[in-house]
């Protein structure tokens, strides 16, 4: 959690990007200051100050931020597809038909070329932490120009415009409940149309998808207390819960008290 003297900078170079979880486009994160943990339904990722990575378009990913002293500072570069398209009729791009892990963070080969692009942005940016638009496509193609000479096989990735394929539904769910995204994005990304992943939901789990992930949370969010420890106010957004309030609701509503007093139970008897 951030406190009243906590900063958050954050520069960006390309056109906005969606707050939520499911990522809509490719883009590239540099680590200014400070921490984060990244999680995409698999495995955690740790960043530091220096470090970067890509995080890829269709996919699901969350990361808690750690300031250093106070502050944070990082720079986001969207690479969307607008932008990836024109840059392919332009210039020559390799395919690979590489074989990369499917997973939303991707780190790349560290090279001197990436901090010095980073300070080169530092010039441009008026004060509110966007880049000037006369610069904004010029200093985006450096950027794209350095990362395919020194990550090849990402460009089997970026210049991969096609949508997802149709995936085993359970599984997927199973590992992915806890991201607050709505039914579409599901569908989507589980290569179904609304209808079909419903109607799929239905066979699979005898159950709607809304009931479904919120009985999964609850379950999950009383493991985790009874189990675990954890402070409720401290894991309902990472289970999917927009505020804490329909949280405690919901968990009162299937066991018979809020999440707080549950907590307090289980450590009276610790």
């Amino acid at each position: 959690m951030m406190n009243g003297t906590d900063r958050i900078k954050s520069c960006y170079v390309g056109p906005e990007i969606s707050p939520e979880q499911f990522i809509s486009e490719h883009y590239f994160f540099y680590m200014g200051k400070g921490s984060i943990t990244g999680y995409d339904g698999h495995q955690a990722y740790h960043m530091k100050t220096g470090e970067y990575c890509i995080i890829r378009k269709n996919h699901l990913a969350r990361y808690k931020k750690m300031p250093e002293g106070g502050t944070i500072e990082k720079v986001v570069i969207v690479l969307d597809e607008l932008f990836l398209r024109d840059f392919q009729k332009n210039h020559e791009v390799n395919l690979h038909n590489s074989s990369i892990p499917d997973k939303a963070f991707l780190s790349l080969k560290e090279t001197d070329l990436i901090p010095n692009y980073i300070q080169s942005l530092m010039p441009y940016y008026e004060g509110h932490g966007e880049i000037d638009e006369a610069f904004s496509k010029i200093k985006r193609e450096e950027l794209l120009l350095i990362l395919l000479k020194t990550n090849p096989d990402l460009s089997d990735i970026l210049f991969d415009f096609g949508t997802p394929e149709k995936i085993d539904l359970k599984a997927f769910m199973n590992q992915n409940y806890a991201f607050n995204v709505n039914l579409e994005r599901f569908a989507y990304l589980t290569g179904r149309s609304l209808s079909a992943f419903k109607r799929d939901f239905k066979k699979i789990f005898n159950e709607t998808p809304g009931r479904w992930l919120v009985k999964k949370r609850l379950q999950q969010a009383y493991f985790l207390i009874t189990e675990k420890m954890e402070k409720p106010s401290e894991i309902y957004l990472d289970l999917g819960f927009e505020d804490f309030s329909h949280f405690s609701y919901a968990f009162k509503k299937r066991f018979g008290h809020p999440p707080t007093q549950l907590l307090k139970s289980v450590q009276h008897v610790d």
